[in-house]
C-alpha cells in the first residue's frame, strides 16, 4: 500500500539524517496517515480513506461532503 493521502495527495519527502559530525544518510519523511471511515449520508454508504491529519482536520471544518467535492473539482481524487 502506498503512503499517499487519498484527498490531498501529500506523499513521502526524501532528505538526510545529519550526525553531530554532519555525516548525511537518506531518509524518507513520511505523512502523519491515518485509515478512517466517513459516512457519506447522501449515498447512505460507509467510505474508508487514508487521510492526512490536515484533511482530517479539513473534513472537521467543512464537513466530508463538501470536501470531496472540493477535491474532485481540484482534479485531486
Amino acid at each position: 500500500m502506498s503512503r499517499i493521502c487519498d484527498l490531498t495527495g501529500k506523499k513521502a519527502l526524501k532528505g538526510h539524517h545529519v550526525s553531530h559530525s554532519n555525516i548525511k544518510t537518506k531518509r524518507r519523511f513520511y505523512p502523519n496517515l491515518h485509515t478512517k471511515r466517513f459516512y457519506l449520508p447522501e449515498e447512505d454508504r460507509w467510505v474508508t480513506l487514508k487521510v492526512s491529519t490536515s484533511a482530517l482536520r479539513t473534513i472537521n471544518k467543512k464537513g466530508i461532503t463538501a470536501c470531496l467535492k472540493e477535491f474532485e473539482k481540484n482534479g485531486k481524487i
